[in-house]
């Protein structure tokens, strides 16, 4: 299993939300690109970053933070918050970043997802669904939809891409454990290959996620409460 540990930017610091919400914020380390560095120096392959003011915003707010980060290590970046246009996905991908993670848009502008996939294809672009009791939430997770999670997944699938990022809102920061059965029913049900997001609490958590064939694990909360090593998870998970 792969693991993608994360750096949520806020202010331009590194920051922990509790279940999205903006009024619950930790600030870890004031320099992301410090973090990422010491992420690397710990063994680290693979790095998600989001831009939680440009998921609000649609913009992005922290884009010369998440530049930083990109220049400051050597390892892979896929970043999200905010994307919804053309001009966005490029921008980002003139930073540096490898991989797009496109949410609220995925919902509200399927033909711009569409399109997105026409130019750039399925490495670079990543569906992030978020859910909320079933049901995909968007604008930072501020509003929930109509639409299944599972429903949309496969939508995505049909259309030709490869990689989700699925968070359950309720579990996101809560150390209480991933949404296991959900996450493996993305997967299995939709046909992508999905890195499961929110409620990592221990090792014991990424076991069973592994054991549960998920494709990647994003670890966050944990990691920065100092529940998880993240030296040993990789040398424990990424052998």
């Amino acid at each position: 299993m792969k693991l993608f540990p994360a750096i949520d930017m806020k202010n331009g610091q590194c920051v922990r939300l509790t279940q999205g919400r903006f009024d619950a914020v930790k600030v870890y380390e004031e320099d992301p690109a410090r973090m990422a560095q010491w992420l690397e120096a710990q063994g680290v392959r693979f790095l998600h970053t989001v831009d939680l003011d440009g998921a609000l915003e649609g913009r992005g707010v922290n884009n010369e933070a998440l530049r930083r980060v990109v220049e400051s290590v050597r390892m892979p970046v896929q970043n999200g918050g905010g994307i919804r246009s053309m001009r966005q996905i490029k921008e980002k991908l003139d930073l540096g970043v490898v991989r797009v993670i496109i949410g609220t848009a995925a919902v509200k502008d399927p033909d711009f997802l569409k399109e997105a996939l026409e130019v750039y294809g399925p490495e670079k672009i990543v569906v992030g669904i978020d859910a909320k009791g079933g049901m995909v939430a968007t604008e930072g997770w501020l509003e929930v939809s109509s639409v299944p999670a599972v429903e949309l997944g496969a939508a995505m699938h049909e259309l030709g891409l490869v990689y989700c990022v699925y968070t359950d809102i309720a579990r996101d920061g809560m150390l209480t454990g991933p949404n296991i059965p959900e996450t493996v029913r993305m997967q299995q049900e939709t046909g992508l290959t999905v890195i499961a997001s929110g409620g990592v609490s221990g090792m014991e958590d990424l076991d069973a996620l592994a054991a549960a064939g998920v494709y990647g694990a994003i670890v966050g909360k944990a990691m920065y409460e100092g529940r998880v090593d993240i030296a040993q998870a990789v040398q424990r998970f990424e052998v």
